[in-house]
């Protein structure tokens, strides 16, 4: 039997910390590095935490975390300013309306929500990328970032576990 710790729904460590950290992932994975000729993948790193910050708790932090690791998205793979802080509120938006459906299911569930939202999040990107560039982006890349993002989804089923039952007021 194992013995599951909560800890304090203190802001620095349920939403700086994976903010920090998102941020340092995204650096490495940017760096100019290839093997075998190919580079690594951009996984969008904010999806993990942006769904997992709507079931935690309701609160006004988590939008503006999005909003920054968004706008450093932008700045880091040179896409047009807001595009990443819309994606990443496309994910949160529709988890926090379904936070009560959503907080009861187990790890293969709350992954197939997962791939769902983060699945319509990126479409919006790949269309408003699109219309902004007037040329559709590769999909075979889009399909590749997809999937390397949805296998992100374990970091944020690892942060609900820990913050979940943290504040009962909502629950």
């Amino acid at each position: 039997m194992t013995s599951l710790t909560v800890r304090p729904l203190n802001p620095v460590f349920w939403i700086g910390i994976p903010i920090v950290l998102c941020a340092i992932a995204s650096l490495v994975f940017a760096l100019p590095f290839s093997l075998f000729g190919l580079r690594l993948p951009e996984p969008v790193f904010a999806f993990a935490p942006a769904f997992a910050w709507a079931i935690i708790r309701p609160s006004v932090l988590p939008p503006f975390g999005l909003l920054l690791l968004g706008l450093f998205t932008d700045i880091l793979w040179g896409g047009p300013i807001g595009l990443w802080p819309l994606c990443l509120m496309s994910v949160y938006a529709p988890v926090l309306l379904g936070r009560a459906f959503l907080s009861g299911l187990g790890f293969w569930g709350l992954w197939s929500w997962y791939l769902a939202v983060s699945g319509v999040a990126m479409v919006i990107g790949w269309v408003l990328v699109s219309l902004q560039a007037g040329v559709a982006p590769n999909l075979i890349g889009f399909g590749c970032q997809f999937l390397v993002t949805g296998a992100l989804f374990p970091f944020g089923f690892r942060l609900i576990e820990q913050y979940e039952d943290a504040d009962v007021r909502f629950r």
